[in-house]
Formats: structure tokens, C-alpha cells, sequence
């Protein structure tokens, strides 16, 4: 039995922690100097001139405040990207075979449903949005009752999903209007 299918990850998540590492590396070395600067010991001959200028500059004052909540803020949106998952606009498809993997993108599948969509006699214009649990139809009827649409448009767009071959399926959900 295969493995569930599971989302598909950017593989910008080790350049992220990498970068992530360097800064706290670089982070680490200006410490270890200030110490060193700060314990009566020769420091870098660039870093005792940038100790000298931290003893003009409390961490009180304003410009250092802001260098800090920027370098912060900073840190904080590489380790987000390193976590947060990527490639959202692709939807895992059903597993194959082992060390097989598939997906579609989401603006294909919007495409593939469309089509089947316009085929429903009465339907004049379809526009249509899939997500990760939901595929959002809107549908324009000119000539048949607008229940009669929906429920065609209900009976193509379930076997469409079907034929995707989604790991999860997604729910339609259909509006038609005049």
C-alpha cells in the first residue's frame, strides 16, 4: 500500500534555512568580537572601529531600535519561508506507483473544468477558481431554467473532478445566474 498523497514542497526551505544559518553565524562572530572589545582584547581592526561607534549609540536609541526590529523582522520571514509549505498552486494527485508522484496546477484544472463546463447546453459563460477544498463555478445560462443548468452543470463537473484524479477532491460549488 503507497503513502498518502501529500502536498509538494518548494525547495526553497534548505536556501532559506541555510541563509538563515549564515546570518546567525555572522550574528555569532560580531558577538564573540564585541565580547572580545568588551573584555579588553584586540578586536577586528573594522569591528573596533564599529565598537566604538556602539559606545556613542545605546540600544535606547532610536536608529539602533529600528536596525534591530528590521534585522528582526527580517529573521523572522526567512525562518517563515523556511517553514511554510510551497508550490500551493499545485494539487496532488492520487498515488501512483512507489517514488511516483503527480499533481496538477491549479489554473489546468480550472481550465480542464471549464471546458467540460461550456458543454452543458444553456451555459454561456463559465468562470471557474479551484482550490485546495473548493472549486468555485460561476455560470451564465441565456436560454434553459436555471435549476436544470445546475444540476447538469452539478453531473459534468462531479465526473470532471473524478477524472482529475485528485488526492483529495475538491467540493463544487456552483452559482448560475441570467
Amino acid at each position: 500500500m503507497s503513502a498518502p498523497a501529500r502536498r509538494f514542497r518548494s525547495a526553497r526551505r534548505i536556501p532559506a534555512a541555510l541563509t538563515a544559518l549564515l546570518v546567525l553565524a555572522v550574528a555569532g562572530l560580531f558577538l564573540y568580537d564585541l565580547a572580545a572589545v568588551r573584555a579588553h582584547r584586540p578586536g577586528m581592526r573594522w569591528r573596533r572601529e564599529l565598537a566604538h561607534q556602539l559606545e556613542r549609540h545605546t540600544p535606547a536609541d532610536t536608529g539602533v531600535l529600528v536596525a534591530g526590529g528590521a534585522l528582526a523582522l527580517a529573521g523572522a520571514a526567512l525562518l517563515l519561508l523556511a517553514l511554510a509549505p510551497g508550490l500551493r498552486g499545485l494539487l496532488p494527485m492520487a498515488a501512483g506507483p512507489p517514488g511516483v508522484r503527480a499533481g496538477i496546477g491549479r489554473r489546468a484544472a480550472a481550465l480542464v473544468l471549464r471546458d467540460r463546463a461550456m458543454e452543458v447546453s444553456g451555459v454561456r459563460t463559465v468562470k471557474v477558481r479551484v482550490g485546495r477544498s473548493r472549486v468555485g463555478v460561476r455560470a451564465t445560462s441565456h436560454f434553459r431554467e436555471l435549476d436544470d443548468v445546475r444540476a447538469d452543470l452539478d453531473t459534468v463537473l462531479a465526473v470532471g473532478i473524478e477524472e482529475l484524479g485528485l488526492a483529495h477532491p475538491p467540493r463544487p460549488r456552483i452559482r448560475v445566474t441570467r
